[in-house]
């Protein structure tokens, strides 16, 4: 048997070792495949199909910094799992040396089985993406909302780079695991798995400052929220003082915890209390660093996927923009009867019932547009809202004319003015008293809306290039105008001069939805890539503590432990491994969704309990599985 069979069949004799790395391995070059696909797919070269140029660099620049995070955070996984596999394997590195294997055989071992490894999880993820290919592509275009679909081509260039990129990463782990490699004396390398482990002990200081950094975060996130003081600085402040209380909950507040439990007589001598509560204190400072990364990139991964799937709400753009068309023009547009008469029979032939709207407005100096108000309050009836008081001669309303500006006063803590001047021209100018001011789009011009009386709309002089045409097309089920939608806006097109604009909103939210598809492709995939990555490593630590425990076990089995306490012990310490990490993630994006709730007038609960439900429900099938395996590697032993 040559050397490299013996090293293959080294890996075939301990796959139930490899399992984990193998197929989380695999897992993270079948997505990198997958942004390959896409990355280097005809349709998304150029304009993606019904969406801009804007959209499309998004994608192609998305797809990279994936990769490239996805590459990145995969190296240091591979190290960091073959690193782990090496500490449990020194008793066989021991009994190799003994009969004769030399230190550089012993790193060329290492080496070859590490490449063996990795060119078996190329091919197995490689072989998955392109079985699936049809179906992902079939995928990608629905979040995308590309009606045609994507076309169907054979990914050479994505097979190329995958296998390449990974070559690369597999080669580079292979040769640093090899050389770190340490013989030692046989004598360290047979009882490493006798030495004892330090109590673990923690500061009573450190872990009352977790909880208290916690708490001061989250109170900084809802002031940030609530006290409308919108500073970046301030919502990274919040940020970091969650992240280093999450630190010190795992390395000093959760061992201090099971400490204080320890010396509670009645709950540490308590049936199988002790056994429980003496392995969790050293697998919690063990693993502390684990779960705090754990934690940190499921929340990440929670709050970034629910996020993008609320701002895929309709009633976000309806925030924006209330009317499924607006043709918007001024008094040198000749043919504007014709444009809205096109309008009208498009949504007659199709079968929508509309709205319409005509507002006569005149563009005031400072960002402001004047409108009167009986046609004001024909828009407010049309939108199902109550019609306001009757306006004297010198009293108006103010109202924003975008979404940006409806939240500038309440983000900045700014107070409405008192008056408004009418300033059209050098020669006139009036001032008049704001009576009300309403925080409600409904006359979406990004500009500031000034409504007044009709007698002294009447009054303001008519100037060149300052009347305004607004024709609004309100349309309950708008989100199905997109055919009307598709042909309006390749009819009409666009100004140069900028004399009328066309908006079809059904448009703009498609938009909109396919760069938060993009978003969600991107951050869903990284996401779970992440979560997998934090399973396995999970599987990992039990392993490297696996023959110690089944050692412990048996001995403890001898003096009568019986199979079902030891199923009570081993499901209360995976219970708190697997899910308080789990837990404390959904505290910290529950928060971040509760803050989120605040921005937009739409309910995100339906989202981030599906968020929610999705990653447990995953984690609970994970927890049976490994449970399950850990149990039977258990009883062998424990008779």
């Amino acid at each position: 048997m040559t050397f490299r069979q013996f090293a293959f069949n080294n890996v075939i004799r301990n796959k139930r070792v490899y399992l984990a790395h193998f197929l989380s391995s695999s897992f993270s070059v079948f997505v990198f495949f997958v942004y390959a696909l896409l990355l280097f797919h005809p349709d998304l070269q150029g304009e993606l199909r019904s969406t801009s140029r804007t959209i499309s660099a998004l994608a192609t620049d998305g797809m990279r910094l994936s990769q490239v995070i996805l590459f990145i955070f995969s190296f240091f996984f591979c190290l960091y799992s073959a690193g782990t596999f090496l500490q449990t394997r020194k008793r066989e590195f021991g009994i190799l040396m003994m009969h004769g294997m030399s230190p550089r055989q012993l790193r060329r071992l290492v080496f070859i089985e590490n490449l063996f490894i990795g060119g078996a999880s190329i091919a197995a993820g490689i072989a998955v993406g392109l079985i699936f290919t049809k179906m992902i592509l079939l995928g990608i275009a629905k979040l995308l909302f590309i009606k045609v679909g994507l076309t169907f081509y054979i990914p050479v260039l994505a097979i190329i780079t995958t296998a390449a990129a990974f070559a690369l990463l597999f080669g580079v782990v292979a040769l640093v695991t090899s050389r770190i490699v340490k013989a030692g004396r046989l004598a360290d390398l047979f009882r490493s798995d006798e030495k004892p482990k330090p109590e673990p002990k923690p500061s009573r200081l450190l872990s009352v400052l977790a909880i208290v950094l916690i708490l001061a975060g989250y109170g900084v996130v809802m002031v940030y929220v609530y006290r409308y003081f919108h500073s970046f600085w301030l919502l990274f402040a919040g940020v970091g003082l969650v992240v280093a209380g999450t630190y010190f909950l795992f390395t000093q507040f959760s061992v201090y915890v099971l400490r204080s439990l320890k010396r509670k007589d009645r709950v540490f001598f308590k049936r199988t209390n002790l056994l429980v509560l003496s392995q969790l204190a050293y697998r919690m400072k063990d693993n502390a660093t684990m779960f705090f990364m754990i934690t940190i990139v499921s929340a990440i991964a929670f709050t970034g996927i629910g996020t993008v799937l609320a701002t895929n709400h309709p009633g976000l753009k309806e925030m924006e923009n209330p009317y499924a068309f607006t043709y918007k023009t001024d008094l040198s547009v000749q043919n504007e009867k014709e444009v809205v008469s096109r309008i009208t029979t498009q949504l007659a032939d199709h079968g929508f019932a509309y709205d319409l709207n005509v507002v006569h407005a005149k563009r005031l100096w400072g960002r402001l547009v004047l409108v009167k108000q009986s046609e004001f309050n024909a828009l407010a009836k049309t939108l199902g809202l109550r019609d306001t008081e009757e306006l004297a001669e010198g009293e108006s309303l103010l109202l924003p004319g975008s979404l940006f500006l409806a939240t500038q006063i309440k983000e900045k803590n700014e107070i409405v003015p008192d008056s408004v001047d009418l300033g059209i021209s050098e020669t006139w100018q009036k001032n008049v008293t704001v009576k009300q001011y309403v925080p409600t789009v409904i006359l979406p011009d990004g500009h500031y809306t000034v409504v007044v009386s009709d007698r002294m709309f009447e009054t303001v002089p008519e100037v060149e290039d300052t009347q305004l045409h607004f024709n609004f097309f309100y349309v309950a089920d708008w989100e199905n105008t997109r055919d009307v939608a598709s042909v309006l806006a390749e009819e009409i097109g666009k100004d140069e001069l900028d004399r009328f604009e066309f908006d079809a909103l059904v448009l703009d939210w498609l938009a909109d939805k396919q760069t938060n598809g993009l978003l969600f492709i991107i951050s869903a995939m990284v996401g779970v890539v992440f979560f997998t990555f934090a399973a396995s490593l999970l599987y990992f630590r039990l392993y490297a503590d696996m023959e110690r425990d089944r050692e412990q076990y048996g001995m403890i089995a001898k003096m009568g432990l019986l199979n079902k306490e030891l199923r009570r012990i081993v499901t209360r310490q995976l219970l708190l491994m697997f899910f308080l990490p789990i837990v404390l993630a959904l505290v910290h994006s529950g928060v971040a969704f509760i803050a989120l709730q605040q921005l937009v007038d739409f309910s995100v609960l339906t989202n981030s309990v599906f968020i929610f439900l999705s990653f447990i429900g995953i984690q609970v099938v994970y927890f049976f599985l490994i449970r399950w395996r850990y149990l039977q590697h258990m009883y062998p032993k424990n008779g």
